[in-house]
């Protein structure tokens, strides 16, 4: 069992004339020292889910264990105590305006009862860990969106958490400072060795930053994965979707009507994405490849990579040729008439 683990977790809201299910007997575990990545589109339930981690929004059904427990039994003073070992990011900081930095970041250690010598050293640590030691008599008001989120970050670490809850934690932000927070969080993980679970609808964070991903659509977890395998090798619908956002912007069924011949979306691993394949099966099997787009990209694991191609007709060259690239640890997909891929 790693440090966190859900089951079967539900979570409903009633509506007018119907009840929505935005968390759907979701399941799932987090390893120590692990970056878990919950994505998907907008309404998929993510963030509802996050809330129920730690029992501030109460679900239907299911289980939270957190070190060892079942947080969805414990009574509310446990769960104070336990939520002293989560730390929680939000999307648009909560930073307290009428605060100064020092001030944010030492909130938690006053609650905790901590006096003022322990908030000072712990304070100044976290501040020098962010690099915003010049920043502590600064309001948030002074501060950019990315300054803003170190901060929020800085407060989520006082307590020394084991988890990290980050709920869209970069969505605010423009690409330099995404960039930052980014860089952040992993040294927090590869610092300190706490688990974060990340929610995120930006596939450049998850890319950037997550071991493992499970993709979520209508509160349910349709595909769980490492990331170069969910890249890879996207099995549902929804994962498909999730992953063209890698790709270039072009519906594939573009692909088709560019092409004469089939086609095909070629998933390379880290130790195949620098080979030269396609120009050796061009040597090795006399046919002519048409490459219609492709990309690298830089994940935890190591740089993937895709290309959709076209060979001239459906042939016995090619079908040689696809084979070879199979063998070779090329994951392939074939785009059908309809614009769907599969296996």
């Amino acid at each position: 069992m790693g440090i966190l683990t859900v089951k079967n977790l539900s979570k409903s809201f009633p509506l007018e004339e119907t009840t929505l299910k935005a968390v759907d007997e979701v399941s799932f575990s987090v390893k120590e020292g692990e970056i878990y990545g919950l994505i998907g589109l907008s309404g998929a339930g993510k963030s509802t889910l996050v809330r129920c981690l730690n029992l501030l929004m109460r679900p239907d059904g299911g289980e939270v264990w957190f070190d060892g427990i079942d947080l969805v039994k414990q009574p509310e003073e446990v769960l104070r105590e336990k939520r002293r070992e989560m730390g929680i990011i939000f999307q648009h900081f909560n930073l307290f305006m009428r605060k100064t930095v020092f001030d944010n970041v030492g909130y938690p250690l006053r609650l905790a009862g901590r006096n003022k010598q322990e908030i000072k050293a712990r304070v100044d640590e976290l501040l020098d860990y962010i690099g915003l030691t010049s920043h502590a008599a600064s309001y948030p008001a002074e501060l950019s969106g990315g300054q803003k989120q170190r901060v929020a970050i800085a407060r989520a670490l006082a307590l020394n958490p084991r988890l990290l809850l980050s709920d869209e934690a970069t969505s605010a932000l423009d690409p330099v400072n995404t960039e930052l927070v980014i860089s952040m969080l992993r040294r927090v993980v590869e610092d300190l060795g706490i688990a974060v679970v990340l929610i995120t609808h930006q596939m450049e964070v998850a890319k950037a930053l997550c071991d493992r991903v499970a993709v979520m659509e209508d509160g349910k977890i349709v595909e769980e994965n490492t990331m170069e395998a969910l890249f890879l090798q996207p099995k549902e619908p929804a994962t498909r979707k999730i992953v063209r956002g890698f790709d270039e912007d072009i519906p594939l069924d573009h692909f088709a009507a560019l092409a004469a011949g089939p086609v095909y979306r070629l998933g390379f691993r880290t130790d195949t994405v620098m080979r030269p394949l396609i120009s050796d099966i061009s040597r090795r099997f006399d046919i002519g490849v048409n490459i219609l787009a492709g990309n690298i990209n830089a994940l935890v694991s190591g740089d993937v990579g895709y290309l959709v191609v076209s060979f001239d007709a459906e042939s016995e060259a090619a079908s040689s040729a696809i084979r070879f690239l199979q063998e070779s640890g090329v994951e392939i997909l074939k785009l059908t008439n309809g614009g769907d891929i599969h296996a």
